[in-house]
């Protein structure tokens, strides 16, 4: 299956891209795509007013395999969490900061933005 990867993440991209669009249309100001630690990744690094969003963006073209908001389990929150932590420490954000954790949904042509869609896990 030589190139479904890049297929996939192209696709990804694309989403990524969408769900950009769609915060920055809500006011929020896109610091980092694809940010990338040890501890694995996060799709999108934003500024609304005071908070700094941490936001997930999952895609599914269709519910049959359950709904996209559905695919951040608790693994996946924490390595975000850790990825948040090393993030802030990089950039020189303090603990003063208020960070959100943020799930993007698509399904098909359908954008579900849930903010504070789950809290900070070590």
């Amino acid at each position: 299956m030589a190139g479904t990867g890049n297929r996939n993440r192209k696709k990804g991209t694309e989403y990524e891209r969408q769900a950009a669009e769609f915060l920055e249309k809500k006011g929020y100001r896109i610091l980092h795509r694809n940010f990338y630690s040890r501890f694995g990744e996060i799709d999108l690094v934003a500024r609304q007013g005071a908070y700094l969003v941490f936001a997930e963006v999952k895609y599914r073209n269709s519910a049959q395999g359950g709904h996209p908001l559905e695919a951040v389990d608790r693994i996946k929150q924490r390595r975000i969490c850790k990825t948040a932590a090393y993030y802030c420490l990089r950039y020189g954000y303090g603990e003063d900061t208020p960070c959100r954790f943020d799930v993007i949904g698509i399904l098909g042509e359908e954008i579900t933005h849930v903010e504070d869609a789950f809290f900070f896990q070590n």
